[in-house]
């Protein structure tokens, strides 16, 4: 199984950990030249501020509701990453840590009983965040796509999920793959979701799934679109290394 460890609002948590009077207050962070939002937190969110909108359209906004502006410290975040990658480092083991960006990790829970992830997702994150002071969400499923779906959906219900999505059985997969519309799919942008629903009538991830290897492979991108279409379906990109060395 994999499992992704997203921080939440990197930039805007970087900022907080060392201004508690910060918690619960609408935050932005800006970009380096102050020109557009590249972190809110959730209250700014829930006000209606926009992800990557220039600074100057929300000032009024931001202005309005006390909003905190901060413009960005990347030492500071760079730092606050690697302490975060390096917990997950000491959890887990260096081999199984795939760092994918400054706030996100891929991790490889195969070391795990199957039956264990739910509690080994919970301990992780109860770590990095107890190590760090940085709140993280946890997707964990048979694959990388899907282990960002669960991500998404673990973020999207926080209250409900307190972070933590696992997707560990075909039910579960199944009722999620139905609820995530084709634009919300890691590997899919906003022009090629808008052409697979005028297209080909394909609106969720699953109907994405069902493609055929040799639907995706013309229509999608040949081998990148049989990998999305594949790990959809819990086929890691690992096994189809094994499938192609294995034809040769």
């Amino acid at each position: 199984m994999k499992a992704i460890v997203d921080c939440n609002n990197f930039y805007c948590s970087c900022e907080r950990l060392f201004k508690p009077y910060l918690d619960r207050k609408p935050v932005v962070v800006l970009s380096n030249n102050d020109g557009c939002i590249v972190s809110r937190s959730d209250e700014a969110k829930m006000l209606g501020v926009e992800m990557a909108g220039p600074y100057f359209m929300a000032k009024p906004l931001i202005q309005k509701h006390d909003v905190a502006v901060f413009s960005s410290n990347y030492n500071l975040y760079g730092d606050l990453s690697w302490r975060v990658m390096e917990t997950l480092r000491i959890i887990l083991g260096k081999k199984n840590v795939e760092v994918y960006s400054v706030d996100e990790a891929f991790l490889d829970l195969s070391i795990f009983p199957f039956e264990d992830l739910p509690k080994i997702a919970k301990e992780i994150k109860t770590t990095v965040e107890d190590w760090t002071g940085i709140k993280v969400s946890v997707g964990v499923a048979p694959t990388k796509v899907l282990a960002k779906l669960a991500n998404r959906m673990a973020k999207k219900n926080k209250h409900r999920t307190d972070c933590i999505t696992v997707l560990d059985t075909e039910e579960k997969i199944s009722a999620a793959l139905h609820k995530t519309p084709v634009s919300d799919i890691w590997g899919v942008g906003g022009q090629y979701a808008k052409k697979l629903k005028e297209v080909w009538g394909i609106y969720d991830a699953w109907q994405l799934r069902n493609l055929s290897d040799e639907f995706a492979h013309t229509h999608l991108g040949g081998v990148v679109g049989i990998r999305l279409v594949r790990e959809l379906k819990g086929i890691t990109s690992e096994e189809m290394e094994d499938e192609l060395v294995t034809k040769k």
